[in-house]
């Protein structure tokens, strides 16, 4: 692990110190969110929401997300990485203020709308950056590098989080989170320093206004929807698994006979993001992006389809880490793809940046709702079995289907 850190501190540190400045922006952002993220639900059920309406909370912001994704595509002109960060922390500097006044249903779910909008502004200008500032084929390889530090933030969180938070939360885990925010912030501000010193070609390249028509955006997205089809399937169902393991891992540790392995077992799941993301960029240069993606799903539904025959025990963690292992190759090179089609046609850049996002909140919203049918009416073992049946199922069928090469570049006269 520190040797690959070294080899790619080496590669891009000298030549490309932006993408690092940027990635540790991202890791104390995303620590404010998940620590937001983790007082989130005891902070509903603190005011006496049941747990079936804590899901239905926490999943209206994929509603709202789902929404923001057309709008965002349809009225921000000129998207750009930095007006949409900017954005995004002065949105996430009045996001616990509004958490912590929370008390009825319809103001939590406006908190969750807030929510849903200020993720969404943090993929986009994820997309933005990377298609902006990377070289072609150094997509995967940007994308796996923020991804890893996405993880370390994750992993570190409930580290930091448990510290603060015992028995309820209080104003601690707010004003930790606002430390975290602020660091980022800063790391933000260092970013627009060293952009300016090195502006790069594509990113001073034209910029594409907004079209105002619904009818012509509708028809770019349903245009746009079906060359990319394969890619947003993949993404809806990568979401999907994520937001399925989230709902029942938890459940499957306290209930499986793990004993003292029980915690092991959503890190088993997390853990691997870490790590894939330092190779999967030579990997797409040879095998190819989308191939690369598809594959990975494959093998790891596979051994995922075998849970429920497997003990509660060791076993099972490991099965999941392996699985996790090749899906969590999927996600650097299916949005190394999505910035590939964004430098090819960046006059609908916010089209292909809104279908991405869309997928990501259909999956979340569809992920925790079928997790709980099926470990209602099988088991949750079973659960995460049909999961990997599902996403053997749906490689194979892109394998199959999917065209080695998609062009989406579109005429001025299309706009």
């Amino acid at each position: 692990m520190i040797g690959g850190v070294k080899i790619l501190l080496r590669e891009y540190g000298n030549q490309h110190k932006i993408v690092f400045m940027f990635s540790l922006m991202v890791l104390f952002w995303t620590i404010f969110d998940d620590i937001m993220s983790y007082i989130t639900p005891i902070l509903i059920q603190e005011n006496g929401f049941s747990m079936s309406m804590i899901g239905f909370i926490i999943g209206s912001s994929s509603v709202t997300g789902a929404l923001f994704d057309f709008l965002i595509s349809k009225f921000f002109k000129n998207t750009n990485y930095k007006r949409m960060f900017l954005i995004l922390f002065a949105i996430c500097a009045v996001y616990p203020f509004l958490l912590w006044q929370a008390k009825t249903l319809w103001f939590f779910l406006l908190v969750m709308a807030v929510w849903g909008i200020y993720f969404d502004l943090y993929g986009f200008g994820v997309f933005n950056f990377i298609s902006r500032r990377a070289r072609k084929k150094d997509n995967s390889s940007y994308f796996g590098i923020v991804e890893i530090f996405r993880a370390l933030g994750g992993m570190l969180t409930p580290l930091i989080i448990g510290l603060v938070v015992i028995d309820r939360v209080d104003w601690r885990a707010f004003s930790l989170g606002w430390v975290f925010l602020g660091v980022g912030f800063v790391f933000f501000l260092v970013l627009l320093f060293l952009t300016r010193q090195n502006r790069s070609t594509k990113e001073i390249s034209a910029e594409y206004p907004r079209r105002k028509n619904l009818f012509i955006e509708l028809h770019l997205w349903k245009k746009i929807g079906r060359l990319i089809s394969p890619i947003l399937f993949l993404t809806f169902f990568l979401f999907f698994t994520e937001a399925f393991f989230w709902t029942l891992a938890p459940l499957y540790a306290e209930t499986a006979n793990l004993k003292a392995f029980g915690g092991l077992f959503l890190t088993a799941y997390t853990l691997p993001a870490l790590l894939v993301g330092w190779f999967v960029g030579s990997l797409t240069k040879r095998f190819g992006k989308k191939r690369t993606a598809f594959v990975g799903v494959l093998i790891g539904s596979l051994i995922l389809s075998s849970f429920a025959f497997l003990p509660d025990s060791i076993v099972s963690i490991v099965a999941v880490f392996l699985a996790s292992v090749f899906i969590s190759l999927s996600l650097p090179a299916i949005n190394s793809a999505y910035a590939d089609y964004i430098s090819e046609a960046p006059q609908v850049e916010g089209e292909i940046e809104g279908l991405e996002d869309f997928a990501f909140n259909i999956g979340y919203m569809a992920g925790p709702v079928s997790a709980g049918i099926l470990a209602d009416v099988f088991s949750i073992p079973a659960a995460f079995s049909i999961l990997g049946v599902m996403g053997a199922i749906l490689a194979l069928i892109l394998l199959a289907v999917t065209p080695r090469n998609i062009n989406i570049k579109t005429k001025p006269s299309e706009l």
